[in-house]
This record gives C-alpha cells, sequence and structure tokens, in this order.
C-alpha cells in the first residue's frame, strides 16, 4: 500500500484547490493511505472525508516551531513513499525535506527545493489562459500517475450538513474578502439585492469575523428576505447551501472555490485581480464578471491589497445588475 503526505498549510482557497490531487491519487491508487498536513482553522474543510485517513494540524499562530518539531516526529514514524508539498514557502520545505519520505516532490520556487527528490516549475501566466491552479498542482503528480486528465476539486459534506440547507428557492452571496481590493463593495452588494425578485430568498455566507459586515449589508438592503448567516455554518454546510442555491455571488475568495468543488453556480466578481491568473471558477455553470472597459492598471498584483494602491478603486465600478445576471 502506498502512503502518501500532503502539505498545504496555506489558506482555506489554497487547501480546496490542492483537492484534486487527493481525488488524482485515490483513482491512480484505491488502496493508497493519503494524509494530510494543513493549518489549524481549515481542519473542517476535511471532515469525514472518505479518503483522507489522518490529518496533521499545524498551528502557525501558538508555539509555531514547537508545533512543527512534533508533527515532524509524528510524520517521520510514518515512513511515507511520497511528499508532495503544494506549497513555495520555507516552512512547508522544512516538513518536506525532513519528513522522512522516499520521494519528495514540489515546486522549484520552495527555498528548499534543492533538496527534493523531484521539482517542478509553478508559472502564473496571464497569457496562458487555459491553465488553473488545480493544473499547476497536479503537475505535481506527473511521475506519479498515468491518467492526466484534469481532475476537480471535491469536498464532502455529510447527511447533517445537507441537512442544514433550506427549502425553497434562494441565492447565496459571500460579500466580504480578507484584501479590500478583492472585495466588491458592499454599497454595491445592497444595491445588488434590492434587484433580487421577490421569490428568492438571499443568505449572506462568511466566517464569524465577516458578521458585522454581512449584517450592515442586509440592514441597509432593507430587505426581511436577506438572512445573515456569517458565522453560523461550517466549511462544509456552507458547501451544502451554495450547492443548492440558484446563484453564489463571491468575490475572487474562498468561497469561489467552495462553489467550484460542489459543482455549484457561480458568479464570481473579480476586481483588481484577473482569473487568467489561474483561480477562476471551475463549474459549468459559472460565469466571471469584471469591469468593462478595464483600468490599464488591472490586475494589480496576484493577491489583493488593504487598499486601492492609486485611490481611485475603478476596478470596482461594476453596474450591480450585471453582477445579478438573469436568475
Amino acid at each position: 500500500m502506498a502512503k502518501f503526505l500532503i502539505i498545504q498549510t496555506a489558506f482555506i482557497g489554497d487547501v480546496i484547490l490542492s483537492t484534486p490531487v487527493i481525488e488524482k491519487l485515490k483513482k491512480e491508487f484505491p488502496s493508497c493511505r493519503i494524509d494530510f498536513l494543513l493549518r489549524k482553522g481549515n481542519e473542517g474543510l476535511f471532515e469525514n472525508h472518505p479518503f483522507i485517513h489522518k490529518l496533521y494540524i499545524w498551528n502557525k499562530k501558538e508555539k509555531k516551531y514547537a508545533g512543527m518539531l512534533s508533527i515532524l516526529k509524528e510524520i517521520r514514524k510514518e515512513k511515507y513513499d511520497y511528499a508532495i508539498n503544494l506549497q513555495r514557502f520555507m516552512a512547508t520545505g522544512v516538513f518536506t525535506v525532513f519528513s522522512g519520505a522516499r520521494t519528495k516532490i514540489g515546486f522549484n520556487k520552495n527555498p528548499l527545493s534543492f533538496f527534493f527528490t523531484k521539482r517542478y516549475q509553478h508559472i502564473i501566466d496571464q497569457t496562458k489562459v487555459n491553465v488553473h491552479e488545480i493544473d499547476r498542482n497536479l503537475l505535481l503528480l506527473s511521475d506519479v500517475v498515468k491518467n492526466h486528465e484534469r481532475q476537480m476539486p471535491g469536498l464532502y459534506p455529510s447527511k447533517s450538513d445537507y441537512d442544514q440547507v433550506p427549502a425553497g428557492n434562494y441565492i447565496t452571496i459571500s460579500p466580504t474578502s480578507v484584501w479590500f481590493t478583492k472585495q466588491y463593495p458592499a454599497i454595491y452588494w445592497i444595491e445588488m439585492i434590492k434587484k433580487v425578485p421577490i421569490n428568492y430568498t438571499v443568505y449572506l455566507l462568511g466566517g464569524k469575523t465577516d458578521f458585522d459586515s454581512c449584517e450592515l449589508i442586509k440592514n441597509e438592503s432593507g430587505s426581511e428576505r436577506v438572512v445573515n448567516m456569517a458565522g453560523k455554518l461550517s466549511f462544509l454546510q456552507s458547501a451544502a447551501y451554495m450547492q443548492s442555491a440558484r446563484m453564489n455571488y463571491v468575490n475572487d475568495s474562498a468561497p469561489l472555490h467552495i462553489a467550484s468543488s460542489m459543482k455549484a453556480p457561480v458568479t464570481a466578481v473579480f476586481c483588481s485581480t484577473s482569473p487568467n491568473f489561474g483561480f477562476g471558477p471551475l463549474g459549468e455553470n459559472s460565469r466571471v464578471v469584471e469591469v468593462i472597459p478595464s483600468p490599464p492598471c488591472k490586475p494589480c498584483g496576484l493577491h489583493g491589497y488593504k487598499a486601492c494602491p492609486l485611490g481611485h478603486f475603478k476596478c470596482a465600478d461594476i453596474e450591480p445588475s450585471a453582477i445579478l445576471g438573469d436568475i
């Protein structure tokens, strides 16, 4: 039985975009064991996951390096056949190099990749519009699997997660983002909500830290059909909500990738960033909305900023009705 360790200790969206690697390995090696190292706070994504045997949960905020050493001791005992590192930072390089795995695989951008068994390029090129981050991740399996077809991401809500899903017609809006310049302005979300047909309920999704922002949108919309669910649902409950929604409206952020993992309908708003970086929606019923014409400063970077570098935020000047579309 082949034993695989997958390493991805970045944020929620990055973990979701690593799931095609899990799916591909399980298809190629049905009896294999797959363990996963992630950061504390993201473990809920893999609750009751059918293909994950063990989770290593690294608390990067408290006793970071003591935790690293403790986890490394556990990892080394397992004598993995493969350690597959999907991240490009030093700490995960340490986990990989000292994992004790027979074969160590990762991207050449990792500072410790010189010590890996196999290294692959991680290239973000806006001109290669059909290359997605999942394709870059699956590249790491080039010499491991025989079938190189694209594999979609996947999450697995339980029956109890689906039991939380409301009946009737509804849409979801995930209006926030960690980065200001990735976030379609609240005033526009409010205006869009006012245009939603009266037979739809609107559920606002997000984490606990998003509650106040969602509450503001709810109150300013003036509609009793808006329900603030921010901080009230787990990752997988949110995924179940999105799967059954008529449409899900998101920024360039983690909810976009949750929708992709559930093959859920999604409208993704890209303000300062671009889907050509390879982080766009993957479902058949998906669309991207951007400002037209695009300002010359867009995209201003791969990731968002706390404020528009030029102070005007013109990349967010998108008509709310264009976001809403036909539902």
